[in-house]
């Protein structure tokens, strides 16, 4: 039968085969990804069930495998642990063999016990999810056909490769490799784009890699997540409840105390406390260095000036020498990168209780002002009118 139930024009079904491939991916970013992976949100029975039941449909993919690989990923992200790391394991080979680094991670039986705590284990979920994945593909093979006629077949096979190419390969290999950043991460994290549609919202990685247990990707004004609208659409008709999102941080005029207030917000905005250290600081700073030096002098520092802003960026031997040779010549260089260090231990000794650490935070500010480093100086000042804004 070369016609379906659905008689559709040439542009009907392209709608078509969106329309059903973008309900598979705001399945993953909600479902699995928000909901299952980071608990960032509460989803009402019926919808969680939907989901579940779609990507059965659609992907044939396992909840705790999923969960329990991507769990790992935040856990062992860019080290050789990592399931799809393109650092590590090469760009051209997460882009175009996500599918089986998934399925190689997937299959990891200690990987399932230690990250896939949570999941659903229900009766469906073990007699028919989980042990029969390929049954709900073929499923959707024989509803696309009988819909679309032979053209459902064209469109079962967009289906088919949708996932696997675009989170399996461009999440997990571009996400990783290009794009902007606005938080500096220890990962390699890159936001695609602003305007996270095609994917989800899925396009804005690094914002996720900053605050992985948000249920919103979007963070700066101009970026737009769709999946957060799609939550946002659930909780007013009571299908859904946000557990967290990243914290709003804004800047108190006047406000020159440093108090606890503060510290939870350099500490929870950490990341972008980073980012703009680099952006205050260590940029102007480096930039008037290279002003007065010359030739070979100012080409590295050219280099240098990567390797003191970027969190991402494990320092080999070499790239130490280069970083040591150029702070040992320049005394403003070596306090301002001392003093991102000490900033750092903030967050990273967090056996320190509290009080100790805002007295730690006060220390930073007063020495920072006192350096004679403009740059540095003004910094402080920012950090000490830090505050959290109600969300």
């Amino acid at each position: 039968m070369l016609q379906g139930l659905l008689d559709l024009s040439f542009w009907g079904y392209i709608g078509a085969t969106l329309l059903l491939t973008h309900i598979t991916i705001a399945s993953v970013t909600i479902f699995l990804h928000r909901y299952q992976a980071h608990n960032a949100l509460t989803l009402h029975p019926v919808v969680s069930h939907f989901f579940r039941f779609w990507l059965w449909l659609t992907t044939g993919m396992v909840t705790r495998e999923w969960v329990a690989v991507h769990r790992k990923h935040h856990a062992k992200c860019e080290t050789t642990d990592d399931p799809h790391s393109p650092q590590v394991k090469g760009i051209r080979r997460v882009l175009f063999g996500g599918l089986g680094l998934y399925q190689t991670a997937a299959r990891d039986a200690e990987t399932l016990r230690h990250y896939g705590n949570g999941t659903p284990n229900d009766w469906l979920e073990r007699r028919v999810y989980s042990r029969h994945p390929l049954l709900g593909i073929l499923a959707m093979a024989a509803l696309d056909v009988l819909l679309f006629g032979v053209a459902g077949l064209v469109i079962f096979a967009v289906q088919m490769i949708w996932i696997p190419f675009w989170a399996a390969g461009v999440i997990n290999g571009l996400g990783h490799y290009v794009g902007y950043r606005n938080f500096e991460t220890t990962d390699a994290s890159r936001n695609l784009s602003p305007v996270g549609i095609l994917i989800g919202g899925e396009e804005l990685h690094n914002n996720h890699h900053a605050y992985a247990q948000s249920a919103r990707l979007s963070n700066k004004w101009w970026e737009f997540d769709i999946g957060w609208l799609y939550i946002r659409t659930l909780a007013l008709l009571g299908l859904a409840q946000v557990r967290r999102v990243a914290p709003r941080v804004r800047i108190a005029r006047g406000k020159q105390v440093v108090d606890l207030e503060t510290l939870r917000a350099v500490v929870r905005d950490r990341y972008h406390v980073l980012t703009l250290y680099g952006r205050k600081v260590i940029r102007p700073v480096v930039r008037a260095e290279r002003r007065t030096s010359q030739g070979a002098g100012r080409a590295l520092l050219r280099r240098v000036r990567k390797l003191m802003i970027r969190e991402d960026i494990t320092l080999d031997a070499r790239a130490r020498a280069t970083l040591n040779e150029v702070l040992q010549n320049s005394q403003t260089l070596e306090t301002v990168y001392r003093f991102k260090a000490q900033l750092k231990t903030l967050w990273t000794h967090t056996a320190n209780d509290g009080a100790c650490r805002v007295e730690r935070l006060k220390s930073w500010c007063t020495e920072a002002e006192s350096s004679g480093i403009k740059a540095l100086q003004d910094f402080a000042r920012t950090l000490r009118s830090y505050t959290l804004q109600n969300v």
